[in-house]
């Protein structure tokens, strides 16, 4: 079993920057894909970002392209999405995941989920 906690949301006004970190605990990520997904409200669960186990291929929606990035350390179990640019429709709660045999954007195909952080961005 893996437990994801996710931290680094907040309040930030458009043009700012957020760093989110999910820490995993139970058995190790390192043959794990990782995702992150966010849900604005009224809204269904949208793809953001995506990284192989080895951390060598990285997949983004085209919204956020050239603005997040998404970077893992396996050996400390982290996951990290760095934002910059943010945007007032970037505001949503965002979720960790964890899979070992996904489809990158498909929320569907991962097994394991944190709790979700909230960003809020304001203009």
């Amino acid at each position: 079993q893996v437990q994801l906690v996710e931290s680094g949301g907040g309040l930030v006004q458009a043009g700012g920057s957020l760093r989110l970190s999910c820490a995993a605990s139970g058995r190790t990520l390192s043959a794990a894909a990782m995702g992150w997904f966010r849900r604005a409200p009224g809204k269904d669960r949208e793809f953001v970002a995506a990284i192989s186990w080895s951390g060598s291929s990285t997949y983004y929606t085209d919204s956020v392209k050239g603005r997040f990035t998404i970077s893992r350390d396996n050996a400390k179990n982290t996951v990290n999405l760095h934002m910059n640019s943010l945007k007032p429709e970037d505001t949503a709660v965002y979720y960790c995941a964890a899979g070992r045999s996904v489809d990158y954007n498909n929320y569907l195909t991962y097994n394991y989920w944190g709790q979700g952080t909230q960003v809020t961005v304001s203009s």
